[in-house]
């Protein structure tokens, strides 16, 4: 598997677009804003997208969402529990960039243990809620896609709508640090990491008593 990581919007977002080398299928996640960057970096590689998929529905992660469909033609995936925050300005988080935008419903809505199979790759779907009640990691390939669950050093936000500090806490000891340390950890901002590194280096990570502790 192929990862290319586009930086796109005013937040930043980590948009990662996943390919089969032999073939050019490809996956795009998180298609936050910048739909024309997005499209050349496609064009450029030659690639087909199969699928687009959402880590989470917060504009940061989703503005280029209709764009992405329309230009592609490639089904919008999204887990179930997040699919009432698209067409909602003030909880997908749009109302805060001064203008409320609403989106379109995707076209397969995902659940904990669902696959996404692209070319010669599989990616299994985490349900990993807390930063949203719909939020997901990708994992395949030795790698995990963290959406906004978890970041190099940090974790995700739990005081936006929807976020539920306990739910992310659970997500994360029982759905990422059961992973091998090895795992490459792709997040939805800022640098990518291992899981092992932030089992043992991440402030926000504790393992004494075996729970995990978040100040």
């Amino acid at each position: 598997m192929k990862v290319k990581k586009v930086v796109v919007g005013i937040f930043e977002v980590n948009c990662y677009i996943l390919w089969d080398e032999k073939d050019k299928e490809a996956i795009v996640v998180d298609p936050g804003e910048e739909g024309e960057r997005i499209i050349e970096v496609i064009r450029k590689d030659s690639l087909k997208i199969r699928s687009i998929v959402n880590t989470h529905t917060h504009i940061d992660h989703i503005g280029a969402n209709d764009f992405l469909r329309e230009k592609t033609e490639a089904p919008l995936l999204t887990h179930s529990a997040d699919v009432f925050l698209l067409h909602n300005a003030e909880l997908n988080l749009s109302n805060l960039t001064g203008k409320d935008r609403s989106f379109g419903l995707p076209d397969r809505v995902l659940e904990e243990g669902d696959e996404i199979r692209v070319g010669g790759f599989s990616l299994r779907i985490l349900h990993t809620a807390g930063h949203t009640p719909g939020s997901i990691c990708l994992y395949g390939d030795n790698k995990l896609f963290s959406g906004d669950t978890l970041f190099a050093g940090g974790i995700g936000r739990t005081d936006l709508a929807g976020g539920n500090l306990r739910e992310l806490q659970k997500s994360i000891k029982d759905k990422i640090l059961t992973l091998p340390d090895e795992v490459v950890v792709y997040p939805g901002h800022g640098p990518s990491t291992t899981v092992g590194k932030e089992r043992k280096c991440n402030f926000f990570i504790s393992q004494s008593d075996d729970v995990l502790w978040v100040p």
